[in-house]
């Protein structure tokens, strides 16, 4: 089988493919055809080790996880002896996360970890474009900042993997959805449930008072200090990406302040059962109309440096999808379906 592997930190080029051994399943595990993974925000960060602090995870010095991606979509191969959920044949997806390893042709995963089958309705490339977004939004929604109806959430990056899917969630539970993206996935972001839509080039969003239950910087590019005042007095501030300011934000408004608080969750190290039960829901919302996927594009495995430059340039609407046969004349590098077109034919 052939896997995308990198022997050291550097630009997407580092970024290649070779031939390895078929990995064999356990007695409980399931090993799957891949059809489609994602390139994401982490895997760049562990391609480039940058931040300097990804590198505690990734390698001080030199990269220790040589195949990247955590999300796969596909077949079910074979099944170890004692597998009793799935079978040959069976269309899958899930997440290996914490584990990396899934920009490969085949992979193994246990059948009790976060792995489902696919949605009737959706293609692998679909399949695999809701779940990095989904079981990132879904605990800092649901589980930190606790959204009830009739609450206003701003997501800022709300096109990106991580803020289109909240947007989805926050409507879903309830929430009227401010969205903040640039102008050009502004239809993008209505069509997913934000409105107002507010375009950064033209508006800045903290310079509101007192306006948001919850702000929700899924990208990373504004801080608490800067969104305070734009929160309610007992609003929260919830970010994806780790800093310094924010580990230390995070304990102290936590255990001392009375008002406005801030928070970060490490969501892909969370316990396999509960990212499981997850994806259970997730299938749920897709049966039922209320979550769709968000492609910005699909690339083919062999062109796989060039989802990796697409996703260093920061401006992706949805997911960066690889499609792993070199036969899918799907996988060249061209937009795929908008959201609201996957809307208008649910």
């Amino acid at each position: 089988m052939r896997i995308a592997v990198y022997e050291r930190y550097g630009p997407p080029e580092v970024v290649h493919l070779q031939e390895a051994a078929e990995p064999v399943p356990g007695a409980t595990e399931v090993l799957v055809r891949v059809e489609a993974s994602t390139v994401g925000a982490s895997d760049a960060a562990g391609r480039n080790g940058t931040p300097r602090f990804a590198r505690l995870f990734f390698g001080l010095t030199t990269p220790k996880h040589p195949v990247l991606g955590s999300d796969f979509a596909g077949v079910i191969e074979r099944v170890g002896d004692g597998v009793t959920r799935f079978a040959p044949g069976d269309r899958v997806f899930g997440t290996l996360a914490p584990a990396m390893g899934a920009h490969a042709e085949l992979v193994t995963i246990a059948e009790d970890a976060a792995i489902a089958r696919i949605p009737e309705r959706l293609t692998a490339a679909e399949a695999v474009a809701t779940v990095d977004g989904f079981l990132t939004a879904l605990p800092f929604l649901r589980d930190v900042a606790a959204v009830t109806p009739g609450q206003v959430v701003l997501v800022n990056g709300a096109s990106g993997t991580v803020g289109s899917a909240a947007v989805q969630l926050a409507r879903h539970f309830g929430a009227t959805v401010v969205g903040v993206c640039g102008p050009a996935n502004a239809p993008l972001v209505a069509s997913l449930g934000a409105d107002p839509v507010i375009d950064y080039t033209g508006e800045d969003f903290t310079e509101a008072r007192g306006a948001y239950d919850v702000v929700f910087d899924a990208v990373g590019k504004r801080s608490f200090r800067a969104a305070r005042r734009s929160l309610t007095a007992h609003g929260i501030y919830l970010t994806t990406v780790p800093s310094a300011a924010i580990l230390v934000q995070w304990p102290v408004t936590r255990w001392f302040s009375r008002g406005r608080r801030a928070a970060i969750a490490f969501t892909g190290l969370r316990d396999i059962r509960l990212k499981a039960a997850e994806l259970a829901l997730l299938v749920e919302l897709i049966e039922a109309g209320e979550f769709v996927p968000v492609i910005d594009r699909t690339v083919a495995f062999d062109d796989i440096a060039e989802a990796h430059r697409r996703v260093d340039t920061g401006h992706k609407a949805g997911s960066v999808v690889i499609a792993m046969s070199p036969a899918d004349e799907r996988a060249k590098v061209t937009p795929a379906a908008s959201a609201s077109e996957t809307r208008a034919t649910r």
